[in-house]
């Protein structure tokens, strides 16, 4: 069996996956984007040396920082992860809150399809409004789907269309999207009036922790450009090293972006995901339950 558990930044899963993987004698494997690089242990909030003595961790900080990575990578990655512990255990405990790297690794999604054989160079100059005309041509579906604004999204559909040759909307309709595994997904659910001081708390610590220390070496040694440095309190401190922030502005600015970001991952747990909402561990597994 393999349990997911999801939910939004600072939710505190991190901790309720231990508890969950030492009830069930499982193993954890990581579900987030950006955990998988080494290096920005703080910015990230990667489990501790501690907490991975605690129970076995797998897919976290193995990556080097200047090294791309694909959801089609991650989806291979994490199903071979998958195979190793149900080799072993039981049970396996995914947690992360990265939903496009869950549905990957465990739905039906065939991410075979090579985009990197496509030139988009002669994109590079066109507007937003442009792209999205374009796309309408290719897929008017999926053109609805995204926000002018959002012209990675408008990139990446383009990128799909022209490699396949279909639209993207005929593509994801031959695929079933069921689970390819025996799956129970949990959303660890906390209110925002308690979640967002719990955020604002801990963007406090990671500058009391060394930020600071740890991330501007790195940005230094690799430039700015890479994919690592998208994490959410990376990103914001380019401003800052540049002098056009000040470090209670750049604070201000990773709580900000924090905010919006749980924003989109609530809604996408809720449309994405026929999950349970739970509070504690008991809610995951009953008492009478562990007991048996």
């Amino acid at each position: 069996m393999i349990y997911v558990l999801t939910g939004a930044t600072g939710s505190g899963k991190s901790s309720l996956a231990i508890e969950l993987a030492k009830r069930l004698d499982a193993e954890i494997i990581n579900g987030d984007a950006f955990q998988i690089y080494q290096g920005l242990m703080i910015a990230t909030a990667s489990p501790s040396e501690e907490e991975k003595k605690q129970v076995p961790h797998h897919l976290f900080n193995f990556l080097p920082l200047d090294s791309s990575y694909s959801i089609a990578q991650y989806q291979k990655d994490c199903r071979a992860a998958i195979a190793d512990v149900l080799s072993r255990k039981d049970h396996v405990v995914i947690v992360g809150g990265s939903g496009l790297y869950l549905r990957a690794a465990l739905y039906d999604y065939d991410l075979s399809l090579d985009t990197d054989k496509v030139d988009m160079s002669p994109f590079s100059s066109q507007s937003n409004e442009e792209l999205r005309a374009y796309l309408y041509s290719l897929d008017a579906d999926e053109a609805e789907k995204i926000p002018v604004q959002n012209r990675v999204r408008l990139l990446r559909s383009i990128r799909i269309c022209l490699a396949s040759g279909k639209s993207k909307t005929s593509l994801l309709a031959e695929q079933k999207h069921a689970p390819i595994y025996s799956c129970s997904f949990f959303v660890l659910h906390v209110e925002r009036d308690i979640l967002y001081p719990r955020v604002n708390e801990r963007v406090e610590k990671m500058f009391q922790d060394g930020l600071l220390e740890e991330t501007i070496p790195l940005i230094k040694r690799y430039g700015r450009d890479i994919q690592a440095f998208k994490a959410i309190g990376v990103r914001e401190l380019f401003p800052y090293i540049d002098g056009q922030m000040s470090l209670k502005e750049t604070k201000e600015a990773i709580k900000k972006n924090t905010r919006h970001y749980i924003k989109r991952q609530e809604t996408f747990f809720r449309h994405q995901f026929n999950a349970k909402q739970v509070a504690n561990l008991e809610d995951i597994l009953p008492s009478e339950k562990a007991e048996e």
